[in-house]
């Protein structure tokens, strides 16, 4: 098995580090955490690797010094700012993983959609602009539905939509306050698509796709604000709407360049074939026939529609859902990749599995949740993992970026897992003081 360290990059926040680092400790591999530190502390404290994951440049110059006296087998970005310091350290150390360009591209939701446009990905037809604009001007001007959306936040924070001029104003004005504290001040404003959304889960292999699960969302997810709840996989959609999903995220990750590592991508496909746009003709939206190995290429006005799509794994813990052959996680295939190793059977078992990500339901003081004991005993669940904090403030969407917690389900079908992840939510009693209550 391989000596060399991995190196992993992810913000102190993020749920995934520990999965990587079982899944490591299975292959043997030692592990190595890139941790985000202040500027003027690093050099100062007694981490292994301290980066500053602000400063993109610098942090890659400190793994690439680090790296002259342990050397690395590999660096994986777990969460979107890792995957950018990953790729400019793994370009400078001559390590595989995407280009830069194309990491930045799959974090940057205005390159991203100026990607897809131009390699007729299809994709909501777009329009960029910053906040200090005239905003009335370009709510008076904009066809709605729409859908307004930062372009480098990540969780839905910031996405909302709009209906009408009224409400595009209210919705830019709450934008504008949340990105007051970001160093980002430009959104999209986008068509908003109906239908129902999927997310697939995949790794690419020198710039072919592999499926490795496909997720429905049951809950639908119109907005105003887009709070993911419930996965369930395996998907109950057509075969053939399958492979057209897999074609269209395939088109995607080409478009942006990233040819190997896990991809995390979120579409729309509407069923009915009703109230879509005219995709062709409009930028963006048009995607003109091209090889490819999920098949046939021609446009169609029911076929699935590109929401996004991030180079790294799903994120929180709803890898917990996915078990390949040997039970080998989500994790160990992305690391088996990484140090080239041989990868086990990534076929998913048959059995169903779901995860839901517990929304929160308003801001303000958490201080209770009761009913986990019930719901731990409803048929079909297997986990229920509370990642919030008691007596620690708590914000919802838009706001917000994070759950509750999530609650994990297995069973012989999509829609028994389904309804016993509703169940269990259901006997969760969740205790939130408003904040004029404690201030």
């Amino acid at each position: 098995m391989p000596e060399k360290p991995l190196l992993l990059l992810a913000s102190a926040f993020t749920y995934r580090a520990k999965a990587f680092e079982d899944a490591a400790a299975r292959l043997g591999i030692p592990v190595i955490r890139g941790e985000d530190v202040p500027p003027p502390l690093i050099g100062k404290v007694n981490r292994p690797l301290p980066v500053d994951y602000r400063d993109i440049p610098r942090s890659a110059e400190l793994i690439e010094q680090f790296a002259l006296t342990t050397p690395l087998g590999a660096i994986l970005g777990l969460d979107d700012s890792g995957t950018l310091i990953a790729a400019a350290a793994s370009e400078r150390i001559d390590l595989p993983y995407n280009a830069p360009e194309a990491t930045l591209a799959a974090r940057d939701k205005h390159l991203m959609r100026q990607k897809f446009a131009q390699a007729g990905v299809p994709s909501p037809k777009f329009h960029h602009h910053f906040l200090d604009e005239d905003i009335p001007a370009i709510a008076a001007r904009t066809r709605y539905p729409c859908v307004i959306k930062p372009t480098t936040l990540s969780g839905s924070r910031g996405v909302m939509r709009a209906d009408n001029p009224t409400e595009f104003l209210a919705r830019i004005a709450r934008l504008r306050a949340i990105l007051a504290t970001e160093p980002c001040h430009e959104f999209l404003v986008e068509d908003f698509i109906p239908g129902v959304e999927v997310a697939l889960e995949g790794l690419m292999d020198y710039g072919k796709l592999h499926v490795l699960a496909l997720f429905d969302k049951p809950d639908p997810l119109d907005g105003p604000f887009f709070e993911e709840t419930i996965y369930v996989t395996p998907s109950h959609l057509p075969a053939d709407t399958q492979t057209a999903i897999a074609r269209v995220a395939e088109r995607a990750a080409a478009a942006l360049g990233l040819v190997t590592g896990p991809v995390h991508a979120e579409l729309r496909v509407n069923l009915d074939k009703t109230n879509l746009p005219n995709f062709e003709g409009e930028e963006g939206m048009f995607m003109p026939p091209s090889p490819s190995k999920f098949g046939d290429s021609s446009i169609s006005s029911s076929q699935p529609i590109m929401v996004e799509i991030a180079a790294r794994s799903i994120g929180g813990s709803c890898s917990k859902t996915l078990r390949f052959d040997l039970d080998t996680s989500l994790e160990e295939l992305i690391i088996r990749q990484a140090y080239q190793l041989p990868l086990t059977n990534h076929e998913s078992p048959p059995t169903a599995t779901g995860v839901m990500m517990i929304p929160i339901p308003r801001t303000g003081l958490l201080t209770r949740i009761d009913g986990l004991e019930a719901a731990a005993r409803v048929p079909l669940i297997t986990e229920i993992e509370i990642t919030a904090q008691l007596n620690q403030r708590i914000r919802a969407l838009p706001e917000g970026d994070s759950y509750l917690g999530f609650i994990f389900a297995r069973g012989d079908s999509p829609s028994a897992v389904e309804t016993a992840l509703r169940e269990a939510h259901s006997l969760l009693k969740i205790e939130i003081i408003e904040e004029f209550e404690f201030l």
